[in-house]
């Protein structure tokens, strides 16, 4: 008798616990307290609120490009709310609503996307790590984290996040190789809008989900209704816990979709169609979780009201700052750049240093001299 020709398997539990229509699974349903609930909620809204007004901003010229963050709500705040202060949050670029959650003021974000590096330094009292735009290479860094909490013994987790497109790179094979091999803990999750700027996912890869590649790394991995924040929440919570308890790694992948362009310098609408967004716009994340909260007599509909002109009022304080900040000399301090770039300054590095900082007070000197010849020349006339 022939031999039984080898098959291509898929075998990726996909979990959905609240529907578009805000139908929720009660089975699956986690026993989260209504402050917990109501929190997860205002910093969804916080994040896409923030993501809307500096796309507006970066219309007038007051914000350099950025990657907006609209639509993946729901993957950042289930995933980022199921692990502790003390667990590190290792971003890419599109995780605005966790970050916030993490305590990252909107002044810091706002100064980063404006190119000042004290935007990239971490609140107080998580463990962070900045945004990270280089597609993939922050999933190295959760993969080292991990392995170096296995080394001291911390029962910690590192909680990381990546694109679609970020899937086709080297650095996302070798960070899930080698936190398989050394059962690092790390939660890696995958924000799957479906397209690598215009590259669809069918022109990614040829496997059906995303979630397969866990297979072939030894690690679990499952697939999750992105726009669900209890889904993304029950997931992570799942593979943080299997983490911690000496498991290795999870690949959670959250099915969702960016509601515009990959950044503010693309024009989606050459490689999407209005069909598609349009449907996608109906399993859109926040409405479904706001009916939700009503349904379950958690807010009201005043209380949301109120909550979104708290928010509002919360985004124009921080804008505000933000920019009072960005004319502040202590920022534009060049000087800075040399301060991080290693554990201990090296000596071509101070010499380098050295001789800026002497260029920058001949300038200034000479800035001086040139405004009080003219404020002479203007006092004779």
């Amino acid at each position: 008798m022939p031999r039984k020709p080898i098959e291509i398997t898929e075998k990726i539990e996909y979990l959905s616990i609240l529907d578009e229509n805000a139908n929720v699974d009660a089975k699956l349903e986690p026993k989260l307290d209504n402050a917990t609930l109501k929190k997860m909620y205002r910093f969804m809204l916080l994040g896409r609120r923030t993501d809307e007004r500096m796309l507006k901003m970066q219309r007038t010229g007051r914000l350099g490009t950025f990657p907006q963050a609209s639509g993946h709500e729901a993957v950042s705040i289930g995933s980022v709310s199921a692990i502790e202060k003390t667990d590190w949050h290792i971003p890419a670029y599109r995780e605005l609503a966790g970050m916030l959650y993490r305590g990252w003021s909107l002044e810091k974000i706002i100064l980063y996307w404006n190119g000042y590096e004290e935007g990239a330094v971490p609140p107080e009292g998580v463990n962070d790590l900045p945004y990270c735009v280089p597609v993939a290479s922050q999933l190295l860094h959760a993969a080292g984290v991990g392995m170096a909490m296995n080394i001291k013994g911390d029962k910690k987790v590192a909680l990381t996040y990546f694109g679609d497109g970020s899937s086709s790179e080297g650095d996302f094979h070798e960070a899930l190789n080698f936190a398989s091999v050394f059962k690092a803990p790390v939660v890696f999750v995958c924000q799957n809008n479906q397209y690598a700027i215009s590259v669809p996912l069918s022109k990614q890869m040829n496997c059906k989900t995303l979630a397969q590649r866990a297979v072939a790394y030894g690690m679990p991995g499952i697939k999750v209704d992105g726009n669900d924040v209890l889904a993304m929440y029950v997931a992570t919570k799942e593979a943080v816990d299997r983490a911690k308890a000496g498991g290795g790694p999870t690949l959670v992948e959250g099915l969702t979709y960016r509601f515009t362009p990959h950044t503010t310098a693309d024009d989606p609408k050459r490689y999407r169609s209005e069909d598609e967004s349009k449907e996608w716009f109906g399993k859109e994340p926040l409405t479904r979780f706001a009916k939700y909260l009503q349904n379950k007599g958690v807010v009201t509909a005043k209380e949301l009201e109120e909550m979104e002109a708290e928010v509002d009022a919360e985004i124009r304080a921080g804008i505000e700052r933000s920019e009072t900040l960005s004319k502040s000399e202590e920022l534009m301090n060049p000087l800075a750049m040399f301060d991080y770039l290693y554990g201990e300054e090296t000596e071509h590095l101070k010499a380098q240093k050295e001789e800026l900082k002497q260029y920058l007070e001949h300038k200034k000197k000479g800035k001086k001299q040139q405004n009080h010849t003219a404020h002479a020349a203007g006092s004779a006339k």
